[in-house]
């Protein structure tokens, strides 16, 4: 019994040898950071608002991340709506849908500054805006039915709407088609004149760009000409 609290004893004492110098370590490093606390304080309040600040701006670039891929996908889905409508759905439009319509083609492309600016006293312009390489534009839009066709002194009328908003590009967009002498008219003038069968084509995905160099041209032959005249009267 007496070896046994020997042993116990001597176990002890060694415990008590190996803990005294990591408690010693303890307390001195415990009051040099007591001492140097003052110090260190401006910058562990620093490091804190810096903290707070990142997450700040972490959190508000998530968001408008966040915002930014729904409104694409918004626009991805509109522009999938916008291409399966049909021609007979733009010509039950009134007049506003129907600029309204172009004005949404026209940003599906990649024109900026877009706004309608069609009614009273609109000089002859129902949608302005900026082509995708910078150039203005001006755009005429008529709802007309299929069975009659844009005379001549309505592109004059857009000719004139072109030098009062200053812009680069007159765009003529119809439902209907151009009679002959308008579509010389327009060609002979720098209109881009979109008929009814270039709108479908536009409505259904092909770009505004693709439409600028093809102005008025496809309304095709006399034949072609009378079959319209029998589809729409």
């Amino acid at each position: 019994m007496a070896a046994r609290r020997g042993r116990r004893t001597a176990a002890r004492k060694r415990n008590k040898s190996t803990w005294k110098p990591w408690a010693v370590c303890g307390a001195v490093l415990l009051l040099e950071l007591m001492l140097i606390w003052s110090e260190l304080r401006p910058y562990a309040a620093g490091a804190l608002i810096l903290g707070i600040l990142g997450s700040v701006v972490w959190w508000l670039w998530r968001t408008d991340r966040v915002a930014r891929e729904r409104d694409r996908a918004w626009r991805k889905e509109e522009a999938v709506r916008a291409g399966h409508r049909t021609l007979a759905q733009a010509d039950a439009m009134t007049g506003t849908e129907f600029e309204e319509l172009v004005a949404g083609l026209c940003r599906r492309d990649g024109c900026t500054e877009v706004r309608r600016v069609g009614g009273a006293g609109d000089n002859g312009a129902d949608v302005v805006g900026r082509l995708p390489d910078g150039r203005t534009m001006v755009v005429q839009c008529k709802r007309y039915a299929p069975s009659s066709a844009i005379a001549t002194r309505e592109l004059r009328d857009l000719l004139g709407s072109r030098v009062h908003f200053g812009a680069d590009v007159a765009i003529f967009v119809t439902t209907t088609r151009f009679s002959r002498p308008s579509e010389t008219f327009a060609a002979g003038h720098g209109i881009v004149a979109v008929h009814r069968d270039h709108l479908g084509l536009w409505n259904s995905g092909a770009s505004l760009e693709s439409l600028l160099g093809v102005s008025g041209a496809g309304q095709g032959d006399t034949r072609h000409r009378a079959r319209w005249k029998k589809t729409y009267g």
